[in-house]
């Protein structure tokens, strides 16, 4: 593989996953984690990339959120232990929103045995949720986006105006110190809609999702009560959260 086509691998990398690290890297390209490094610093000064340490993302916005079966089975593992977290932190007796998404999904699951009112944002987490003792359901209106089946439009964003809930389990698509932005417009006001309508947000994200920035702005950090990730979080960008004005809560 000549430097050029080593440099291109790097950079569709980089731009499909948002950040990668030095190792991952080495393994797709063949290449030890010493000339990574080099390729790093050379397409971070010619402006094609970001360098933090031990990786690089990308600079590029990603406008299109990947199909919802493909993110379903990518960071299983991590999206069960942030949910077993978020879990944890609701009370018996509270009245809770669940957002869209894989992990909010994942949220969603567990809170099944729990004596709990829930209003979840998508189809999945509803078709989850149905049937189950003890929980009281309460179903929005709204029109379903086709795959993931979240639940946006007038319909949805009426029936989180009406009622105040306990805490708001917020998925994202992107999360830095500027606040959290979505791929779809629709999805960004169905969001701010939910921080609006819950005295407490907790917002559930993988380390994936940090330092990415996605088309639609939803709301600053600080309307953000906590974010509920893995200890893998890159230092830097927990702390950039922090210092922002938020609490991060990593398992």
């Amino acid at each position: 593989m000549t430097i050029s086509d080593r440099h291109r691998r790097i950079l569709d990398a980089v731009r499909q996953a948002g950040q990668l690290g030095v190792p991952q890297l080495a393994e797709l390209t063949g290449t030890s984690e010493m000339t990574i490094r080099r390729d790093l610093e050379q397409l971070a000064e010619q402006g094609m990339l970001e360098r933090f340490r031990g990786g690089a993302r990308s600079l590029t916005l990603r406008g299109e959120e990947p199909p919802f079966a493909v993110r379903a089975h990518e960071g299983q593992d991590a999206k069960r232990r942030i949910a077993a977290a978020a879990v944890d932190l609701i009370a018996d007796g509270e009245a809770v929103v669940v957002d869209s998404g894989t992990t909010c999904l994942e949220v969603a699951r567990r809170l099944g045995p729990r004596r709990l009112t829930v209003m979840p944002l998508s189809m999945h987490a509803a078709n989850a949720l149905t049937g189950v003792p003890q929980l009281r359901l309460l179903l929005p209106g709204g029109e379903p986006r086709r795959d993931e089946l979240a639940l946006t439009g007038p319909l949805a964003e009426a029936s989180l105006a009406a009622l105040r809930f306990d805490t708001a389990i917020l998925g994202c698509c992107g999360l830095t110190a500027d606040g959290l932005t979505a791929y779809d417009l629709a999805d960004a006001a169905i969001k701010r809609a939910i921080i609006a309508s819950a005295h407490r947000v907790v917002v559930v994200a993988d380390p994936a999702k940090f330092s990415r920035t996605a088309l639609a702005f939803v709301a600053p950090v600080s309307a953000i009560s906590m974010v509920v990730t893995t200890d893998d979080v890159p230092e830097d960008d927990a702390n950039a959260l922090v210092a922002a004005g938020t609490v991060v809560h990593r398992v």
